[in-house]
């Protein structure tokens, strides 16, 4: 556990945090009007390593090489120049700060960070963090790493837990959920059902990942809820021609996978951020990283009950409570963090794949992305 301090006078700024895995939503800008809840769970904080914020230089002003050697390995409109490393915290658990009026900013609903950091220290007056609760981003403290200064809040940490603790734990991300628009209807807040942002954003990750495994080749993903989210996707944009590609789930819990398998859909550690790494031959196969709850969920699919049970409680029946309506529109991986990491692997210089980024907006006007 830590606790962050102002750099200039040492007042504290946070309750004790423990550090967990920056989620793959951080940056995710979802919909329109969209009021997204907050980004990190209570008593937590992340790392950000990449720069965030202002200054912003074009693409023009930069060139592929100084963008390649910032990890960037295919055009983008501009690239934050600001400080790397920031820490992102809830905001209810941020401690002796006030709002800067005049960084406000000019965004929609509330504030986004995009003139710099927007709250200061209490106790002396220096800019240390932005708080971001605009609509359509998720809600989210950042505090500026050249700004703070961090201290252990007790002399032991806490072991991270293992795989097989974390399966047991089963605290799986559910497919859908109810989304809400801050303005579009007369009667007030607009609700409807839909699929998870954070579905969706992990997805759009996923996705990159598994067109740079397919080498160009088909790819096929196991059926179910993984091909609904996937499948479409995948053969929208690979060739029908050649021999297929085979992708898997695999990870704790699972049986081993099968040695021709090529690619494994695996879990990322949400303390740690290692990915799941099969022991025997199916380790050299391409791993694309899921968040451990989207993995949960696909790998170990809590039942659902077509209609609500009466009478007794069959057996097996684990609730009798009707299942959650259905999003009305098929799967949508996020295009937003499907082209931020497909920009940061380097398959994407292969000319037939820099051809699905640069048509990203023609598969998103499709409804494909």
């Amino acid at each position: 556990m830590f606790v962050f301090m102002c750099a200039g006078c040492g007042a504290g700024l946070t309750v004790p945090l423990a550090q967990v895995v920056l989620p793959v939503h951080a940056h995710q800008k979802y919909g329109n009007g969209i009021q997204l809840p907050v980004l990190m769970e209570p008593g937590t904080f992340a790392v950000d390593p990449e720069p965030w914020g202002p200054p912003w230089r074009r693409w023009e002003e930069i060139g592929p090489d100084e963008a390649a050697a910032r990890g960037i390995h295919a055009p983008v409109h501009a690239l934050s120049y600001g400080e790397p490393g920031a820490i992102v915290i809830a905001p209810g658990d941020a401690r002796g700060t006030v709002l800067i009026p005049e960084k406000g900013g000019g965004s929609c609903c509330g504030l986004d960070g995009s003139d710099g950091p927007n709250m200061a220290c209490e106790a002396c007056g220096l800019p240390v963090a932005s708080r971001i609760d605009d609509c359509s981003l998720w809600q989210a403290v950042r505090l500026a790493p050249n700004a703070v200064r961090r201290r252990p809040a007790d002399d032991v940490g806490a072991a991270p837990l293992s795989w097989a603790e974390l399966t047991a734990e089963g605290k799986g991300t559910p497919p859908f959920e109810p989304v809400v628009a801050v303005w579009g209807s007369r009667l007030g807040l607009n609700r409807w059902w839909s699929w998870s942002p954070q579905w969706e954003a992990a997805a759009g990750r996923a996705l990159a990942h598994l067109l740079a495994a397919s080498k160009g080749r088909p790819v096929t993903v196991p059926d179910g809820l993984t091909a609904e989210v996937f499948q479409r996707a995948l053969d929208a944009l690979l060739p029908a021609g050649p021999p297929a590609r085979r992708a898997v789930l695999a990870g704790p819990g699972l049986p081993a996978p099968d040695a021709d398998a090529d690619i494994l859909l695996v879990p990322v550690h949400p303390q740690t951020g290692k990915v799941w790494i099969p022991a025997g031959p199916a380790a050299s196969a391409y791993p694309v990283p899921l968040p451990f709850g989207v993995w949960l969920w696909l790998a170990f699919p809590e039942p659902q009950l077509p209609l609500p049970a009466s009478g007794r409680m069959p057996d097996g029946v684990l609730r009798d409570d009707p299942p959650a309506p259905r999003p009305r529109h098929l799967f949508r991986p996020d295009p937003g963090v499907f082209r931020h990491t497909l920009v940061r692997l380097p398959a994407v210089r292969a000319p037939w794949l820099r051809e699905i980024l640069d048509n990203l907006t023609r598969y998103v006007s499709s409804g494909l992305l």
